[in-house]
C-alpha cells in the first residue's frame, strides 16, 4: 500500500500551521524547539484547529538525511505530552511519514480547548511562519477565545463568585511564580486581572473559575460543595471501631496539601528493620505513596455533579482513599493502570506546576514502586461507574 507524501497534503513552505525542524534535539540555551512548536500549535492563534510539525525537513522545505523514525525516537517525542512541561496538557500524535520521498517524523497537534498552553512556563504562538513568545495581546486573544468554548468543568466560571473569593496574596507569592517563568513575569508586567485569566483562574470578565476557587479560593466548598477532604482515623479495622481523629480539610489546594501532609505524618509510625548489622527506621506506609494517592484523588475527582468529599479512612491495618467520579474519557475499569485521561485538565496542570504531581500518567507506577521499596503489599484499586477507591495495606511487622 502506498503512503501519501505529506508534501502533497501540507505543502512545501512553512505557514502558521506548518513548521519544519531538521532535528528533534534541543536548540538554543533554554527550552527546546519541539516543545515550543507543539505549544504554539496547541494555542492555535490563527484559529485553524491546530497544526503540523515535520522533523527532518530544513527551513528551505527540503528533507534531510539520517532522520531517526524508529520506535525509541517516536516514544521520546510522545513523552513530551506527559512529562509535565506542557500545561495544560495538549493532544497530539507522533508517527513516521514521508515528505518529498524521504522519511520524516510527523507531529499533528490539535488546538487546545483551554488556551493558553504553556511550555516550561512560557506561552508560545505562531502568528506567521515563525514561532515566538506570546505578547500581552496574544494572551488576551487566547483567553477570550476560551470564553466561547464549553471546556471542562474546572475551566468554567462559578456563578455567584467574585474576585473577593480568591486569595490574591497567595496567588502573587506562591501560585504565579510556580506556574509562570519568572522572566515572563518580569518582562510582560501584565495587570493582575490578565494574569488570573491567563492561568484559567478567572474569565476575562474577572469571574473566578472552578480552578480558581479550588486552587486559591479562601473557601472552595462554599461555592463548590464537596470540595474538601474528610480524614478519619479508626482505632480498629472496621467502620464500627472507635474514632480517634476526625477532621475536615476545607482549604484551597495549597492549604489542603500542607495540612494533609501534617495530618498524615502525625499518624505515621515507624518500626526498626534489620539490614545486616544495621537497623533502619521504616514507616508503616511510605509518605510518597500516601501523597501520590491523595493528590491523584484530588486531581481526578468529580467536582461537577457530586457533593461527596474525598475521604481518607485510616484503619489499624490499612488506609482507604476514595473519591467521587469513575473512569473518565478513554479510561475504563480494565485499562486505568495503562491509560490516562483528565476530567480536570487545568487542575492537573496547576498541581504539576505547584509540584504536587511529578509527571502525568505515572501515578500508579510510582505508588506501587514506593510501596514495594518500603515492604508494603501492592495497592488495591476498586473502580466502578461513579467512584475510585485505593487501599494501601500496612507493612508487616
Amino acid at each position: 500500500m502506498s503512503i501519501q507524501d505529506l508534501a502533497d497534503v501540507l505543502g512545501t513552505r512553512e505557514t502558521p500551521t506548518l513548521e519544519f525542524k531538521r532535528t528533534a534535539k534541543r536548540e538554543g540555551k533554554r527550552g527546546d524547539a519541539i516543545g515550543n512548536a507543539v505549544c504554539a500549535m496547541a494555542n492555535d492563534l490563527p484559529g485553524k484547529g491546530g497544526g503540523d510539525i515535520l522533523i527532518g525537513v530544513g527551513d528551505d522545505g527540503n528533507p534531510v538525511d539520517g532522520v531517526d523514525t524508529g520506535d525509541r525516537a517516536l516514544l521520546a517525542l510522545t513523552d513530551l505530552r506527559d512529562d509535565g512541561r506542557l500545561l495544560d496538557r495538549p493532544s497530539f500524535t507522533v508517527q513516521p511519514a514521508v515528505y518529498r520521498g524521504k522519511p520524516v517524523v510527523h507531529l499533528h497537534v490539535q488546538a487546545s480547548a483551554t488556551p493558553p498552553v504553556r511550555f516550561e512556563g512560557v506561552v508560545w504562538v505562531r502568528p506567521g511562519p515563525t514561532t515566538r513568545r506570546a505578547t500581552r495581546d496574544d494572551e488576551r486573544v487566547l483567553a477570550e477565545r476560551r470564553r466561547a468554548l464549553d471546556g471542562p468543568f474546572d475551566s468554567r466560571t462559578v456563578a455567584g463568585s467574585g474576585i473577593d473569593d480568591l486569595d490574591l496574596d497567595l496567588f502573587r507569592s506562591s501560585y504565579l511564580p510556580s506556574l509562570v517563568d519568572p522572566e515572563v513575569i518580569d518582562e510582560n508586567g501584565r495587570p493582575l486581572p490578565q494574569q488570573l485569566a491567563s492561568l484559567h483562574l478567572t474569565s476575562p470578565e474577572e469571574i473566578p473559575t472552578a480552578l480558581g476557587l479550588l486552587a486559591i479560593g479562601f473557601d472552595p466548598g462554599s461555592r463548590i460543595p464537596g470540595a474538601y477532604v474528610q480524614f478519619i482515623r479508626y482505632q480498629g479495622t472496621g467502620l464500627d471501631a472507635p474514632v480517634a481523629d476526625d477532621q475536615e480539610l476545607r482549604q484551597n489546594l495549597v492549604g489542603t496539601a500542607s495540612r494533609l501532609e501534617t495530618v498524615l505524618r502525625g499518624h505515621l509510625h515507624t518500626r526498626l528493620v534489620e539490614d545486616g548489622f544495621r537497623e533502619t527506621q521504616r514507616p508503616d506506609y511510605p509518605l510518597e505513596a500516601l501523597r501520590e494517592v491523595c493528590m491523584n484523588a484530588l486531581m481526578h475527582r468529580n467536582y461537577e455533579t457530586s457533593y461527596a468529599p474525598t475521604r481518607v479512612a485510616w484503619f489499624d491495618d490499612r488506609i482507604e482513599v476514595t473519591n467521587p467520579g469513575g473512569p473518565y474519557g478513554q479510561v475504563r475499569n480494565d485499562n486505568f493502570d495503562r491509560v490516562t485521561d483528565y476530567r480536570n485538565p487545568s487542575l492537573a496542570a496547576a498541581m504539576k506546576g505547584l509540584g504536587y504531581v511529578n509527571r502525568f500518567g505515572r501515578g500508579i507506577g510510582r505508588i506501587q514502586a514506593s510501596l514495594e521499596r518500603n515492604g508494603n503489599p501492592s495497592a488495591e484499586f476498586q473502580v466502578d461507574e461513579s467512584s475510585w477507591a485505593v487501599i494501601l495495606w500496612k507493612a508487616p511487622a
